[in-house]
C-alpha cells in the first residue's frame, strides 16, 4: 500500500509547487521507488478543456483522453510515468459526482453536506491506485486559507487519520521574501502560513522554502522552532537557471532524505542520479544556438504553449544546442508581410488553437517556411493551415479553408479542405459527433495509433511505421483532397489505421516541412526527447549553418 505525501502551498503556491512535486517524484524514482503524482484542484469548477488559454494556460491531454491542468505535464516530464484521468480532479468534478450519487439515491435521502459527502468523495479519488505504487504524491492546488480549498484540506486531514500512523506526511511550500532595503530574509510569512495550516488540523512534516538568497543557519533554526518541524526538514528552494536542475538541487538540499526520514525508512537505497546529471550537462554544455519562432495566437501567456517550449528545450538537449524561442503574434501577418518578422529564424512552429482569429497569419507563416525552405513543424491547427496553404497556393483551390471558420461565421465562405470530424474509431467502437454537440470533452481526445508511409521522412525519424500519439481536435483534413495535393508534392505520410484520417503531411521537396494532427510535445521528456522535436532542432541547426 502506498505511502502518501500531501503537498500544500502557502503564499508561494504559484512559484513552484508543481515543480517541487515533480522533482521529488523523480528523486524517489532515483532511489528505486515507484511513484504516482496526483493533482487536486479546488479552483477549477469546470473542465480545464473549456477554459481560455489566456487565463489558464495549456490544457494537458493524457493517453486516456483526459483534459487536465498543465502541472500533469511537469509530472510526466520528470518521472516518465504516463498520467491518466485518475491523476487530476477539480472541485467541479467532485461536486458533479456527489450530485449524481444523490440523484441515484446512493445517500438514501440524507441531507447532502460538504462534510462528510464532499470530503468522502475527495478521499475516494485519492485512494485510486494506491496498491500499485510505493509513493503517492498528492498536490493540493492553490493556497492554504483560500475558501475554495477548505473541503480539500479537510479531506486530506481526515485521510491521514484514516490511515495507519506513519503512512501519510505533509509537505508545505512557502516563501521567504528578501527585503533588499534592510538586507533581511523574512520568516514571518512562513510562520503565518504554517499557523493557518495548523488551525485546520494539519501539521507539516517538511517545509520547502522558496528563497532568492541563501537561508542562514540562524533563520533555519528559527523556522524550525516556530513551525514545529525538525531543522533538517527545512529545505531551501533557490532560483534555478533551468527547471531541469530541480532534482539535483533538491537532492543537494536534502529533500528526498527528509521525506525518507519522515517515513522512518532506514536504511534507504542510494539514489542513482546519472540521468539528471546528464540532463544538467546537456543544459550547460552547448555547441551553439538556434532561433525558433512560435507563430501563435495565445502568446500573451507563454504557458498556453508550455509543452511545446519544453519539447523544444528537449530537442536542444538532444543536439547539444541552446534553443532560443521567440513568440510571434499570428495576427500581425493578417495585415503585414511576414518576411521582416520571420527572417533570421532557423525554424518555425505553428501550434494548435481554436477559432478563425489569426489563422490567415498562420497560413502566411506556412507559406513563408515552404517557399524559403525553412524547417517547419505544424501541430494540429498548424498542420491544417499548412494544408490550406498548399491547397490555395499550389493546388489552385483559391477558396480553400476550414469548416470551423464557416461554422464560426455562420455562413459558407470556403471550400472545406478541413471539415468537422463526424466519426472515428476509438478502440473497438465507432464514435459519432455532430456540430451541435456540446463543445467540452467531445473532441477526438487521447492516444490514437497511426501508420506511417515506408519511405517517408517521419518513418525515418521515428524508426518505425507504427506510432501512437495524443490528439485534441474536432476538425480534420479531408482525405478527398489527398490525390490532388499529393500530385503537387504534399505527401500524406501518416494515416489512421483504417486509412480514413490524415495524421501527418510532409513536403517531399523541402528540407524539413512536417505537419502533424496530433500533439507530439505532450510525450517529450528531458531524458527522452520526442523524435520529431529532436530532428526538428537538428534541421534547425543545419539551417543555421547555411544562413
Amino acid at each position: 500500500m502506498a505511502r502518501y505525501i500531501f503537498i500544500t502551498g502557502g503564499v508561494v503556491s504559484s512559484l513552484g509547487k508543481g515543480l517541487a512535486s515533480a522533482a521529488l517524484g523523480a528523486l524517489l524514482q532515483a532511489r528505486g521507488f515507484s511513484v504516482r503524482l496526483r493533482k487536486l484542484d479546488p479552483y477549477l469548477n469546470v473542465d480545464p478543456g473549456t477554459m481560455s488559454p489566456f487565463e489558464h494556460g495549456e490544457v494537458f491531454v493524457t493517453d486516456d483522453g483526459a483534459e487536465t491542468d498543465l502541472d500533469l505535464g511537469h509530472y510526466e516530464r520528470f518521472t516518465g510515468v504516463p498520467a491518466s484521468m485518475t491523476d487530476s480532479v477539480s472541485s467541479g468534478r467532485i461536486y458533479s459526482d456527489v450530485l449524481e450519487k444523490e440523484r441515484r439515491g446512493d445517500y438514501l435521502g440524507k441531507t447532502i453536506q460538504v462534510v462528510p459527502h464532499v470530503t468522502n468523495q475527495i478521499k475516494e479519488f485519492i485512494h485510486i491506485g494506491e496498491d500499485d505504487v510505493d509513493f503517492m504524491l498528492c498536490e493540493i492546488g492553490g493556497t492554504v486559507g483560500d475558501i475554495e480549498g477548505l473541503p480539500f484540506f479537510e479531506a486530506i486531514r481526515q485521510f491521514s487519520h484514516d490511515k495507519p500512523r506513519g503512512q501519510c506526511i505533509f509537505m508545505h511550500l512557502t516563501l521567504l521574501p528578501y527585503l533588499a532595503a534592510s538586507g533581511e530574509l523574512k520568516t514571518k510569512p512562513t510562520q503565518h502560513s504554517v499557523k493557518e495550516l495548523q488551525s485546520i488540523g494539519i501539521a507539516p512534516d517538511i517545509l520547502v522554502c522558496r528563497s532568492e538568497q541563501p537561508i542562514p543557519e540562524k533563520e533555519r533554526e528559527k523556522i524550525a522552532l516556530f513551525c514545529n518541524v525538525r531543522k533538517e526538514s527545512v529545505v531551501a528552494a533557490y532560483d534555478l537557471n533551468s527547471i531541469y536542475e530541480a532534482p539535483l538541487a533538491y537532492h543537494r538540499e536534502g529533500l528526498d532524505q527528509a521525506v525518507l526520514d519522515a517515513f522512518q525508512i532506514s536504511p534507504a537505497p542510494k539514489p542513482d542520479l546519472s540521468i539528471w546529471t546528464d540532463v544538467s550537462d546537456r543544459i550547460h554544455k552547448t555547441d551553439g544556438e538556434v532561433k525558433v519562432a512560435i507563430v501563435g495566437k495565445y502568446i500573451q501567456l507563454e504557458d498556453a504553449y508550455k509543452s511545446i517550449k519544453e519539447a523544444l528545450t528537449h530537442g536542444g538537449m538532444a543536439n547539444r544546442v541552446k534553443v532560443k524561442v521567440e513568440w510571434v503574434d499570428a495576427e500581425i501577418f493578417d495585415r503585414e508581410d511576414p518576411a521582416p518578422h520571420l527572417e533570421g529564424f532557423h525554424a518555425i512552429i505553428v501550434p494548435g488553437g481554436f477559432g478563425e482569429r489569426g489563422t490567415e497569419g498562420k497560413i502566411k507563416a506556412a507559406e513563408f517556411a515552404r517557399t524559403r525552405k525553412i524547417p517547419y513543424l505544424g501541430i494540429c491547427l498548424g498542420m491544417q493551415m499548412a494544408v490550406i496553404e498548399a491547397a490555395r497556393n499550389v493546388a489552385g483551390i483559391a477558396t480553400a479553408g476550414s469548416e470551423e471558420f464557416d461554422h464560426e461565421a455562420g455562413k459558407r465562405r470556403f471550400e472545406p479542405v478541413v471539415y468537422h470530424l463526424k466519426e472515428w474509431i476509438q478502440g473497438n467502437e465507432k464514435v459519432k459527433r455532430k456540430v451541435s454537440d456540446d463543445k467540452g470533452g467531445t473532441m477526438r481526445l487521447g492516444a490514437y495509433d497511426a501508420t506511417l508511409k515506408d519511405d517517408s521522412r517521419v518513418a525515418e525519424i521515428y524508426g518505425t511505421t507504427q506510432i501512437d500519439e495524443r490528439h485534441r481536435h474536432r476538425y480534420e483534413v479531408d482525405i478527398a483532397y489527398r490525390k490532388q495535393l499529393e500530385e503537387c508534392g504534399l505527401t500524406f505520410s501518416g494515416m489512421s489505421p483504417d486509412g480514413r484520417l490524415p495524421e501527418i503531411v510532409e513536403w517531399s521537396d523541402h528540407p524539413w516541412f512536417i505537419g502533424v494532427q496530433f500533439h507530439p510535445e505532450l510525450k517529450s521528456k528531458p531524458f527522452a526527447p520526442h523524435p520529431l522535436f529532436a530532428d526538428f532542432i537538428r534541421a534547425a541547426v543545419e539551417n543555421s549553418r547555411l544562413v
